[in-house]
């Protein structure tokens, strides 16, 4: 199968918690996994904010995803729903918005803890 892990799921799997064990399930499984650059970025701004080591991390997530590149298409895709649920009151993030736009590009499950995307269909929520 084919999964985004988003930062909130990568931040349980460098925790240890029970949430981290069902991402190391799927990373040991034979699986395609897929990360955008930002998820990176913020999780090891959440790392480097709680005095955690940011190395291993890091060479975690390089060595066991493969790097999404955002087309012009799925960027547009991305703001449009963005703005959408912004005009509903919604907190949803640019850098979610596109997690969604390019999970659904490519048919790809979605791994988080992040409440604004329960109601995506591609959600696995921990």
């Amino acid at each position: 199968m084919k999964y985004f892990i988003d930062t909130s799921a990568w931040i349980e799997y460098f925790k240890g918690s029970l949430a981290g064990e069902k991402v190391d399930k799927v990373l040991r499984e034979d699986n395609e996994i897929f990360i955008l650059s930002i998820i990176i970025g913020e999780t090891i701004s959440i790392l480097k904010r709680e005095g955690k080591n940011i190395e291993t991390p890091y060479e975690s997530m390089i060595k066991n995803t493969k790097i999404f590149d955002i087309t012009p298409r799925i960027a547009k895709e991305a703001g449009i729903l963005h703005a959408q649920k912004r005009i509903n009151n919604s907190t949803i993030s640019l850098a979610d918005t596109l997690i969604i736009c390019s999970a659904k590009s490519i048919e790809a499950k979605i791994i988080t803890k992040d409440s604004h995307f329960k109601d995506i269909k591609e959600t696995i929520m921990l």
